[in-house]
């Protein structure tokens, strides 16, 4: 590599941070940390892996510097390094992918226009309307992911319990719905059901990383 020029070192160093990106189950692991840091074997069991499995992606992903890892008596906890940086770089393959991909064009109609055509909320639109107590927002994030953090003043019901849980939702106040990202089948899943039910309801344009990115008020644990 010494015999490059400062461009294309550089252009190496990209690739080795695209060929990383490069499969479906690092996206997923990526997607999964951008919520919090995680287990080796709590993301095993999210993603549906062996723990050998996950484990090697993970080191793909820390070798690139997408992610960092801290060792806890004999467990390993990884979380996105550079976190902004790593949404982003997500937040930009997203966009490519919707706008270059026929297959994925596929799937957006197939799937998350059938259960949304709706145009979704903005980041700043749900800012106001908590700022003057104009909706009720609705987290259908897996209960441990919720104590990771969350949009302020938000109820958590996760998307399992979302339909014995339907008292504790307003019927007279609209609802914006949110979890992972822009494409979590969770949010998209519990759109459709509640307005299945009669209830109004849109969805939050994409996620809690992208929220707290965008330095948004979050609630801690």
């Amino acid at each position: 590599m010494s015999s490059l020029g400062p461009k294309q070192r550089v252009f190496v160093g990209l690739a080795e941070i695209a060929q990383a990106l490069g499969h479906a189950h690092r996206l997923e692991l990526l997607e999964h940390l951008g919520q919090g840091e995680r287990s080796v074997e709590d993301l095993a069991a999210r993603t549906g892996l062996t723990v050998a499995n996950t484990s090697r992606h993970l080191q793909l992903l820390r070798r690139a510097a997408l992610v960092e890892g801290r060792r806890e008596g004999k467990r390993v906890f990884y979380r996105l390094s550079g976190e902004d940086a790593v949404v982003a770089l997500m937040q930009a393959l997203s966009r490519v992918g919707e706008r270059n991909s026929a297959e994925i064009a596929r799937v957006i109609t197939s799937y998350f226009r059938a259960r949304d055509e709706l145009e979704p909320v903005s980041r700043d639109e749900l800012l106001d309307r908590l700022r003057s107590g104009a909706v009720t927002v609705l987290d259908v994030h897996p209960e441990d992911e919720f104590r990771q953090g969350h949009v302020p003043d938000s109820l958590n019901i996760p998307l399992a319990q979302l339909e014995r849980r339907l008292a504790e939702l307003p019927v007279s106040r609209e609802i914006v719905a949110y979890c992972r990202g822009p494409w979590c089948v969770l949010s998209f899943e519990a759109v459709a059901m509640l307005r299945q039910r009669g209830y109004r309801v849109r969805r939050l344009e994409d996620g809690f990383p992208e929220w707290k990115m965008a330095g948004l008020p979050i609630t801690h644990p």
